[in-house]
């Protein structure tokens, strides 16, 4: 049975490496994957798409996320 972390802090750096959907206050999805966060929830995706309604919108690339427009993060 998977361990649950203890700190939210410590989930999130189990995702590091990892597809993740960023859900933005603004209604907006991206995924990719996690590469990098601060204590702010500021965090970097590489070959992050854009997602609408279940499809895919536009490749993003690289991305740049500030933490105060996160609403949710959900491994993909």
């Amino acid at each position: 049975m998977a361990e649950i972390a203890a700190r939210p802090l410590d989930a999130l750096n189990e995702a590091r490496g990892k597809r993740v959907i960023l859900e933005l206050k603004n209604k907006q999805q991206l995924i990719g994957t996690l590469k990098a966060f601060d204590i702010h929830i500021n965090t970097v995706l590489e070959d992050a798409e854009e997602w609408e309604n279940g499809n895919m919108k536009r490749k993003i690339g690289k991305a740049f996320i500030r933490g105060d427009t996160i609403i949710l993060i959900s491994p993909a």
